[in-house]
């Protein structure tokens, strides 16, 4: 049997394990969707305890790290496909977030991060007083 070999098969692996792909992104998928006056974010991290997870808010950038340990190196693995090791991913929020009161929850490997919207961003009523008799008009 003849076998071409790939001198960058390895590489081009590898490279789809750390950096990801469109069908299958990197150690930290997330969604995100808006519910009434609040953002809600999830991360999976299967695997990462509790422990390892640590968020920082710094301006307006919330940055996740988590931690999801190695083998024990002495196992022979068959495959092995899942990401090992510290891993960081930054979030831009907008100015109209409160970051100050960010809410997370940390159960059955997903992070649920619940961002409220800041009360300066609500829509609210501006009164219009007018003089001599003229009727009040509400913006």
């Amino acid at each position: 049997m003849l076998m071409r070999t790939d001198p960058f098969r390895e590489l081009d692996r590898w490279t789809q394990q750390v950096l990801g792909t469109v069908a299958r992104p990197a150690a930290m998928p997330i969604d995100a969707w808006r519910e009434g006056d609040r953002f809600v974010v999830e991360f999976d991290l299967p695997g990462v305890s509790a422990d390892s997870l640590d968020l920082d808010v710094e301006r307006n950038v919330l940055t996740v790290h988590a931690e999801r340990p190695e083998r024990d190196p002495d196992v022979e693995l068959v495959a092995s496909e899942r990401p090992r090791g510290v891993f960081s991913r930054q979030l831009f929020l907008g100015e109209n977030l409160a970051t100050d009161r960010i809410e997370a929850k940390y159960a059955d490997g997903v992070l649920r991060l619940t961002i409220p919207i800041a009360e300066k961003a609500k829509p609210r009523k501006i009164e219009v007083e007018t003089t001599a008799g003229q009727q009040a008009i509400m913006a």
